[in-house]
């Protein structure tokens, strides 16, 4: 993918979040890899008014955040740069404020196994990262912890991450952990969830490879 298709993709992106109401207004961002660089949502600019030559580029290898564009990158940047950086398996960054996910955030709560869809996540429990200000290596470390050995987590009092190999992939994992963090929140509400175990999660897990929406070749 040319890197002009590929700010195309991160826009389209960022304004499918929005218009699923996974985020208002500037809030969430969205990342994919360009060989040793990676393209990130800039900072400040609602979907509607995003456009794919707003979208900045950082080298992966760079700690001081320096980048090509006319417009800032997302204030998260770091989070993102971190994800793929510690992640050779990640092509893409999805992160947002969106309602159930930050509802559990806010609440402390992990995401058990309550579907089998956690499978997706490579984990039995979608863990929540310490509350650190936005923007900070320190919540960049935090998020990099809680997503050891899984494709996303919870961030504390502030939304959800996830990455993925391609962006269609990771647009997929966004809208499941959302999916599960309100099958969670409602369940809640109802009565005692049931847990899948750990056993019947890796069960699930041996046909996941090629299960969900698989990336298009355009060419």
């Amino acid at each position: 993918m040319t890197e002009k298709e590929l700010r195309k993709e991160v826009v389209a992106a960022y304004q499918e979040l929005s218009a699923e109401g996974m985020n208002k207004g500037a809030s969430g961002n969205v990342s994919a890899r360009l060989g040793e660089h990676m393209l990130i949502t800039p900072s400040g600019i609602p979907s509607a008014l995003m456009e794919p030559d707003q979208v900045a580029k950082l080298r992966i290898d760079d700690d001081a955040g320096g980048y090509d564009g006319p417009c800032k990158p997302s204030s998260e940047w770091r989070f993102h740069r971190d994800i793929l950086r510690n992640r050779q398996d990640a092509g893409a960054v999805v992160h947002a404020h969106a309602p159930f996910s930050t509802i559990l955030s806010i609440l402390r709560k992990p995401i058990p196994a309550v579907h089998y869809m956690m499978a997706a996540f490579g984990t039995t429990e979608i863990k929540v990262a310490d509350y650190c200000c936005y923007g900070t290596p320190e919540l960049s470390q935090a998020v990099i912890t809680a997503m050891e050995g899984a494709n996303g987590c919870l961030m504390a009092n502030h939304g959800m991450v996830v990455a993925g190999p391609n962006m269609t992939r990771t647009m997929w994992l966004a809208g499941e952990i959302e999916l599960l963090a309100s099958q969670y929140y409602h369940s809640l509400l109802a009565g005692t969830p049931h847990i899948l175990s750990d056993a019947e999660i890796a069960e699930t897990a041996k046909s996941f490879e090629s299960y969900g929406p698989q990336e298009v070749d355009k060419h």
